[in-house]
């Protein structure tokens, strides 16, 4: 297993690789990096926090996977967080306690993986995906999740770490791993190492 990029997002930049890529120009600092990377795609402002910032950080790794063949059809998405939808969850149950109105709009988002779902749609794939829940991020769990996938015959796995309650803890940790026969590096380690020189940032 190798890890080819990763990204990582939260209010104080938009990082890819390790590298400060971004830094918001005003509070709502998702909104603004995806106008500083002048995306087209109106559907960004209709997504839940989650689904934003899974969308951003799979921008940043585009360059990354975008010559790769047939990974639409060799790629799993393996991504968890620590509190599934919450955000979006209190807004609806607002909706209909407070307003007596409540959102279909946003009723769509009260499960995590719609992020999943969103960047399927985005780029056509019709993979694997699964979105689990776990206390934090766990590096050992990733690394068990993604060897079970390369086992079933997937060549790639699109991982990701996206907390996203609106708060200044929020953070997107996005990777891209290959399948190597040439283990040259401790999955686990390596991802605790890098996640960790992001929020030290």
């Amino acid at each position: 297993m190798k890890i080819i990029s990763h990204s990582y997002i939260n209010p104080k930049g938009a990082f890819l690789n390790g590298q400060n890529v971004l830094i918001a120009t005003e509070e709502n600092y998702l909104k603004s990096y995806f106008s500083e990377l002048e995306i087209d795609y109106s559907k960004f402002y209709k997504m839940d926090l989650l689904s934003k910032a899974a969308f951003l950080g799979d921008y940043l790794l585009h360059n990354s996977y975008k010559d790769l063949l047939n990974v639409e059809n060799e790629l799993q998405f393996v991504f968890a967080n620590a509190s599934s939808s919450k955000e979006t969850d209190i807004r609806f149950i607002e909706s209909y306690e407070r307003k007596k109105n409540p959102s279909p709009s946003l009723f769509v988002y009260t499960l995590p993986n719609i992020l999943t779902g969103e960047l399927a749609i985005k780029h056509k794939w019709f993979g694997e995906n699964i979105f689990y829940i776990l206390t934090k991020f766990d590096s050992d769990f990733f690394n068990d999740q993604i060897a079970m996938s390369f086992l079933r015959g997937n060549e790639y796995c699109l991982c990701g770490w996206v907390e996203m309650t609106g708060s200044p803890e929020d953070e997107c940790f996005m990777f891209l791993v290959a399948k190597s026969e040439v283990v040259n590096e401790n999955l686990s380690n390596k991802l605790n190492e890098i996640l960790n020189n992001y929020r030290n940032e």
